[in-house]
């Protein structure tokens, strides 16, 4: 057997545990997703999570960005820096990192091998529970000198909740996983705030106040330093183009400063922090925002890094699949978009890049998502609907997106793959229209491979 074949057999073999991210009735309770299962998972091979400092980010919306950006920071400054993210977009070994390097087939084979007669001493443990050690156990066998860990899901029972943070992070919150987490958003923040520690800091971006209210209890209770971007942070946006956009940050002390500064134009001698990031809509730069100050959180730790370095990591940041100009001719953006609060912030970012121009609309989604909420904000902005759908098993028939269409009067036109979903677009597209590909990161990821691997196949031909 080669590597590739022991490989998959090694993937088939973590997904014959329990999968609820493949799974279209969930529960999240904590006789389904149980922490004391995943103490005790880790403790039989020696608590590797705990061998190495770890920054925790959670959040409904910006936390891979952001948990990205804090990353490619760390990395860029010389530490060894471990980064556990999920989903991925095409090879399941992309949510371990060390270095922005995916985990090694092999070494994967191996951890999973290591991992096996372990996993045979605790009863119901998941798919995600299962990579999630893998994860912690690789970074401990490669000596990694900081790890940032994204949740998975929610927060408080995540199999990534074991960790004791330097700093604990979350992003954005709104309604999403409404059967799984709650119908409001205070549920939300609850289940999200689960992963603020006793005595460590957390950082917050801005939220909406149902929110902020929940999460500032939580801090209090748990006597964790509380830093709130937006308020003990400041940021504006600077400039944007197709490839890049810049902003502004600085703590509120530095406020009368930034006055003195804008009166100026410019042209005092101080200026505040001014970063660069090559991820698009505004959105994008609270994120960058609520990294950097997580990263002037840990200073205060003994994590050592410089603003040299949080400048060059954010510049070179690579974050596939948000707001991706896959391509200028034809113009193609995909987008992870995947609840109504990211698709309206999908509008607003569109509205800004590319205003007036006529778009055709690839959709694809999963069954439990607010498809009807996504499809409100994004069709005053489209000419026509292509539904499609991705292989996942939670994919929603294209039928039922066309009928959503029909009923907000646009035209919805049925396709039962990625390729025919993107060829049809193209051809209505012409020259003239952005074609726009939202709903969910498994169809941005489809559409993103099937382009690819289309324009590697004519640069072959053309030879």
């Amino acid at each position: 057997m080669n590597l590739e074949e022991e490989y998959q057999k090694k993937l088939d073999y973590l997904y014959t545990f329990i999968d609820y991210s493949l799974t279209r009735d969930m529960r999240y309770t904590s006789d389904k997703f149980n922490l004391e299962r995943m103490h005790k998972f880790l403790a039989s091979m020696g608590d590797p999570h705990k061998a190495y400092p770890v920054i925790h980010v959670a959040g409904t919306k910006g936390k891979g960005s952001t948990a990205a950006l804090i990353t490619s920071a760390l990395e860029i400054s010389g530490l060894k820096t471990g980064f556990y993210t999920s989903p991925h977009l095409q090879d399941y070994c992309e949510r371990i990192q060390i270095d922005l390097k995916p985990i090694p087939h092999e070494i994967f084979i191996e951890l999973v091998d290591y991992m096996t007669p372990f996993i045979e001493q605790v009863k119901e443990i998941t798919t995600f529970e299962l990579t999630t050690a893998l994860a912690f156990l690789y970074f401990q066998k490669q000596v990694v000198d900081i790890a940032v860990m994204e949740v998975g899901l929610g927060g408080r029972l995540d199999a990534t909740n074991v960790v004791d943070p330097v700093v604990s992070v979350i992003t954005s919150l709104s309604l999403d996983h409404v059967n799984v987490l709650g119908d409001t958003l205070a549920k939300i923040a609850y289940e999200k705030g689960g992963i603020i520690k006793p005595d460590r800091p957390v950082v917050i971006a801005p939220q909406k106040e149902e929110a902020r209210i929940v999460l500032e209890k939580i801090a209090e209770e748990r006597n964790s330093p509380l830093i709130q971007v937006g308020k003990d942070y400041l940021y504006a946006a600077a400039s944007h183009d197709l490839d890049k956009q810049s902003f502004y940050v600085w703590p509120k002390e530095e406020q009368s400063l930034v006055n003195k500064y804008i009166e100026s134009a410019g042209r005092d001698e101080w200026e505040p922090v001014r970063l660069q990031i090559p991820l698009l809509g505004f959105h994008q730069v609270q994120n960058a925002a609520t990294a950097f100050v997580a990263l002037e959180t840990i200073r205060n730790y003994g994590i050592k890094i410089h603003l040299d370095a949080i400048t060059r990591g954010f510049s070179e940041v690579n974050w596939p699949g948000r707001f991706e100009i896959l391509s200028k001719r034809p113009l193609i953006v995909i987008d992870s978009a995947h609840n109504r609060e990211s698709a309206l912030r999908l509008r607003n970012a569109i509205d800004d890049y590319f205003p007036g121009m006529p778009k055709v609309l690839v959709f694809g989604a999963s069954e439990d998502k607010d498809i009807q909420g996504m499809l409100i904000e994004l069709i005053p902005r489209v000419k026509t609907i292509v539904a499609t759908k991705s292989t996942h098993p939670r994919a929603v028939q294209p039928e039922v997106i066309v009928n959503y269409a029909l009923q907000f009067g646009l035209r919805g036109i049925q396709t039962s793959s990625i390729e025919e979903g993107l060829e049809t677009a193209l051809r209505l597209a012409g020259d003239e229209a952005l074609i726009l590909v939202t709903g969910s990161l498994f169809v941005a990821a489809a559409v993103r491979d099937v382009w690819l691997s289309r324009k590697s196949k004519d640069a072959v031909s053309q030879k």
